[in-house]
């Protein structure tokens, strides 16, 4: 088990891109509920299967097993809430944190998060020039709630 501790961004430009590498993804939620989720995601060239507890502050217990792939895509197609998740996701590298920033595809097209994952909750860091409003505490920016009520919705 490993405790989450990540904090969410809204981006106002795409500055990321130019130095970043872009992997597709695609996520499913068999479970997308407010204490909890049990999330299947396709990253790339691999599969997994991820448990999360409630957040509490910006921290959560996370359990996550690799899958084979062919399994995860019949769970994203016949398992998971419809409609699933698609998007990029870059890796930008900044002062010494890794940046993950999330391009959405499809009812969620248009929306771009950006995320960084901390060490603990007190831990200090600079933020990009392309990093606008911070979003972690509002639960319409988690994924599992963009199944539920996507972007374009808004």
């Amino acid at each position: 088990m490993a405790i989450e501790i990540e904090r969410k961004f809204l981006v106002n430009s795409f500055d990321y891109q130019k130095q970043s590498e872009c992997t597709y993804i695609h996520q499913g939620y068999i479970c997308a509920e407010k204490e909890r989720v049990v999330r299947v995601r396709i990253y790339g060239e691999k599969a997994f299967i991820t448990i999360k507890n409630a957040a509490i502050g910006f921290s959560r217990d996370e359990f996550e097993y690799e899958i084979p792939i062919n399994e995860a895509k019949q769970m994203l197609e016949v398992v998971c809430i419809q409609p699933t998740i698609e998007k990029y996701r870059y890796k930008f590298q900044y002062k010494g944190f890794i940046w993950e920033i999330d391009e959405f595809l499809g009812e969620n097209e248009g929306l771009v998060i950006a995320e960084i994952e901390l060490e603990s909750e007190n831990t200090s860091f600079e933020i990009p020039n392309f990093i606008a409003d911070e979003v972690t505490n509002d639960t319409r920016y988690y994924n599992a709630n963009l199944i539920k009520n996507p972007f374009r919705n808004w």
